[in-house]
């Protein structure tokens, strides 16, 4: 195995996931690849990372279940010993009335898009302060800062992993660790096309660049936070959204 950084990246087979793994990839990290059901996609990806010459593994599971973040959590320490970077990506977004919003839509939400960057920052800060050094990166979106009707459970989860990215970015950074999010705009999907993600390119009119953005734009951002140069930067959010009024 190689002897360089490792990250872990949930959510990796497709979109902005993916775009981040290869980005890290390229950067020389070895890269473990999270999915939590299409395993072919999250295979492919680790084949393209291996193509650049570095370790690649799928780590398969539902990160919304926190006995499955620790299993993860093991498989990707196997790689090289210890996870360096851990970037939280795996989402969802359910789009529901808060009124039809039942108990079960809110505990599945909190659970992958909150409480399972809790789970594996548990999992992998005890490897990265033996170290010295670590880099967590989350996901809020515009849902955290100005809320989303009819998806009120993804915006309290964002606000909520804001919060917990403030919160480690200080209790950690003095241990060599920072941790930071990143709020993308109205970003296009790998299979985007005209008419697809209808509510997304309707944010295009407030973008003043005058287009949605891309994975890879999304996935710079990210390899500079997790860069050496990028060690200044801890618990901020960084938007990414073309200049989208926030």
């Amino acid at each position: 195995m190689s002897t360089c950084r490792t990250a872990l990246i949930t959510g990796a087979g497709r979109n902005i996931g993916r775009a981040v793994a290869l980005g890290l990839a390229a950067d020389g990290l070895n890269v473990v690849i999270n999915g939590s059901s299409d395993r072919a996609a999250a295979e492919s990806v680790a084949a393209e990372a291996r193509a650049l010459g570095v370790e690649a593994v799928v780590a398969m599971g539902d990160v919304g279940d926190p006995e499955t973040c620790m299993r993860i959590a093991k498989e990707a320490q196997a790689v090289t010993g210890t996870v360096d970077v851990l970037v939280n990506n795996a989402a969802l977004r359910p789009a529901k009335p808060f009124l039809e919003t039942e108990p079960a839509d809110w505990r599945r939400v909190m659970a992958v898009d909150l409480e399972a960057s809790i789970w594996l920052s548990r999992a992998l800060l005890p490897g990265m302060i033996a170290k010295g050094w670590g880099r967590i990166v989350n996901f809020t979106g515009m849902n955290a800062i100005h809320g989303y009707a009819g998806r009120a459970p993804v915006s309290v989860a964002k606000h909520g992993l804001w919060g917990l990215t403030k919160a480690l970015g200080k209790e950690f950074g003095p241990k060599g660790i920072t941790v930071n999010a990143i709020s993308p705009g109205p970003i296009a999907a790998d299979d985007d096309q005209p008419g697809v993600q209808t509510h997304r390119h309707g944010y295009v009119a407030k973008v003043p660049v005058g287009r949605m953005g891309t994975p890879a734009e999304i996935a710079t951002v990210v390899r500079m936070l997790v860069s050496d140069g990028g060690a200044y930067v801890n618990a901020q959010m960084i938007q990414v959204n073309g200049g989208a009024e926030t």
